[in-house]
Formats: structure tokens, sequence, C-alpha cells
């Protein structure tokens, strides 16, 4: 096994910026999830580490050794693809039998392997199967275990769930988690699904436009996102953000719209009392709102009428959509609410758990 450093890695087509100055430090064992929208420069890093591009500056070490100038084939690492990538002439045992043999490796030990990595995966009683006998699910597991018989230092996984239906999805995302947990392999996985890097990852690098915006665990970045990109990002329905004022009374610091007005309490307002007359953006989660009417007390909570616009019930929640002049904010409330299109509705704020934005930098304040 072996750690992955980017050092400054940075990659250019041309007068596109895919990779701008990239940091990163992937531990030994660690399961990092790379993520951000299309075309934020994610798959082209994790192609520059494979080898599959050069890099146009910067430093790639796999372990302890600068692999730059270094082949694929001599990084010890196994990728993932979304599109399977398999042999549609080969049977499930050949397609994952192929690399070792190019390898010359000993007949015993490519068949050792092949049925190791088979039981692991299911695949048992599908190795004389061809690709197109196969569904989608089955196909990814194969490309899994052509990976597996590798043994490689690093697994580098390019959204390999993307191409399966919602409910095959979240049965191999846990397939995924059980297997990286049993086999430790130090493994970059590449998603745009934030849902997917929420439950998967050790940690998570969250990239727009080739830089990274935060590297964090998962609840770190839910709960205190570094700047208003990542807030809107991470979390599903993602962080409403509203334009504001800070305002200041009677020692208080107020968060202000055009129909709202609610009390910070003492540790956010104290961060933030030099800013008060100023603009910032508030963030809060949908589920740190609450049917006034149902609880629970919120212990610095602040209260609002608000109109609701539109209800989808969700099962165990419901998402109410409130408006407050010209914002919109989703809120994630119990099915017991009695929120109904059109009618208004008290709701509880949990003020403890909003954040703050510089509406210039975007940098976190709060």
């Amino acid at each position: 096994m072996a750690r992955v450093v980017l050092k400054n890695l940075s990659k250019r087509f041309r007068s596109v910026v895919a990779v701008d100055d990239l940091s990163l430090e992937i531990e030994d064992k660690e399961f990092l999830v790379l993520v951000g929208p299309s075309g934020c420069g994610k798959t082209t890093a994790l192609r520059c580490v494979a080898g599959l591009e050069e890099a146009t500056s910067g430093e790639i070490y796999i372990g302890d050794r600068l692999v730059n100038d270094v082949s694929p084939k001599d990084r010890d690492i196994a990728m993932v693809f979304q599109n399977y990538a398999l042999y549609p002439h080969m049977n499930v045992y050949d397609n994952m039998a192929f690399g070792l043999k190019l390898r010359k490796f000993p007949r015993p030990e490519i068949e050792r392997r092949v049925k190791e990595a088979a039981e692991m995966l299911g695949l048992g009683g599908l190795l004389k199967r061809k690709p197109r006998e196969l569904s989608g699910g089955q196909r990814q597991r194969v490309a899994l275990g052509r990976a597996i018989v590798r043994e490689p230092k690093v697994f580098l996984m390019d959204e390999p769930l993307s191409n399966l239906d919602a409910k095959l999805r979240v049965q191999t995302r846990a397939e995924l988690i059980k297997l990286h947990r049993r086999l430790g392999i130090t493994t970059i996985y590449v998603t745009h699904d934030q849902t997917e890097a929420m439950t998967m990852g050790d940690r998570i690098a969250v990239l727009n436009e080739g830089k990274m915006q935060q590297v964090d665990s998962p609840l770190e970045l839910y709960s205190r996102p570094a700047n208003v990109f990542v807030a809107g990002f991470i979390g599903s329905p993602a962080m409403n953000l509203l334009e504001a004022t800070l305002g200041g009374a009677d020692g208080d610091v107020y968060v202000e719209t055009e129909t709202l007005r609610l009390r910070l309490p003492p540790g956010h307002a104290n961060k933030v009392r030099d800013r008060v007359g100023q603009g910032v953006v508030f963030g809060v989660r949908p589920d740190d709102i609450y049917d006034r009417s149902l609880g629970p007390a919120v212990g610095e909570g602040d209260t609002a009428t608000l109109t609701v616009d539109v209800t989808e019930p969700m099962g165990p929640t419901v998402y109410v959509y409130l408006t407050a002049g010209k914002d919109v904010l989703i809120a994630d409330l119990d099915v017991e609410t009695a929120a109904k299109d059109g009618e208004p509705l008290e709701v509880v704020f949990d003020m403890g758990k909003t954040r703050l934005f510089d509406p210039e930098t975007e940098i976190a304040l709060v």
C-alpha cells in the first residue's frame, strides 16, 4: 500500500486550465473522494495520477517514488473506468486475468487471484459468461475484479457507478465500502454525485474550476463549509444561501433580509460584530429549519412566519419551499407538519448551526 502526494499539480490544454496548482495528500489505506461539478478537473487530476495525462507542472508521488516520468503500467495502480472497458470477446475469467497474463504471471497464481476476487465480488458462477450476458452491476463488478487481481498499491476509480440505476448504485456503493475495508488499498474515487461522496469517503476533496475548495471529513464539509461554493454543493437539498445585512440592537447582532430578522447566538455574533451594517451571505441547512408547532425546542433558535409555496412529500420528511420576500428557502420538515401550499407557516431556525460568508470573497466568516 502507499500514500499518494500531489504537489502543485497543474494541467493545461492550450489555453484551458483543467487543474490549477492542486496540492493534496492521500494517506495510506485512505478512501479519498474527489468531487465537484462536471468540468471541474477531478477526472483530469485522476488521469494525471494514473499517467494517462502528462502533468504540465507539479509533482506526483506514489509512496516515496516520484512518478511524473514513470509509464502507467509501472506505477503499480489499477483503474476502474465509468464505461467498464471490458473486452467483449472474452469471458469474465479472461477479462479479469488478462492483465496478469500480459505480465507473465504463473498460471497457478493467476487462477488463485481470479478465483479469490470472483468469490469476493459474487462472480464465482459467472466466470464463463461474456460481458453481453451480464447486467450492468455484474459488468461493474468484473471491472472491479480486474483491478483487484492486480493487487496494486492504489485504486483509481472514475465515476464507476454513474451508469447504474438508482437502486443498483446504492447497493454497489455499499459493496465498494465493504471491499475497501477488507482490502485496505489506498483509493482515489472521482464522482460528481455529492451523495456518493458523503457516504463513501474518509475525506472529501471538493474541486471547482480546477482549484481545490476544501478537503475535510464528510461531517466537517457539511457542518463547516469553507466557502459559498462548498456550502451550496455539499448537501441534498443544498444549503439555503441568502443575501443579507448584519444589524445591531441592544448588544445583539441580527441577520436581516427583506422579510427576515434573525438574532445570531453569542458565539456567532462575537465573530462578526465589527461587520454590523455590512452585507453577508446567510446560509442555513434545510434540516436546521423546523415547524414551530412541532418543535423541537431549539436552544439558540429564532422564528419567522413565512408563506408555503410548494410541498414535496419524501416519505419520512417533507421538503417545504418557503417564500421570504424575493427569497425562497427549502425546509426539510417532519412528515407530521401541517404545512399547506399557499398558507403561512411559523418556522424555527437553529441559529447555532447557520453560517455567514463574506459576499465578496465568499469565504466563511462563521
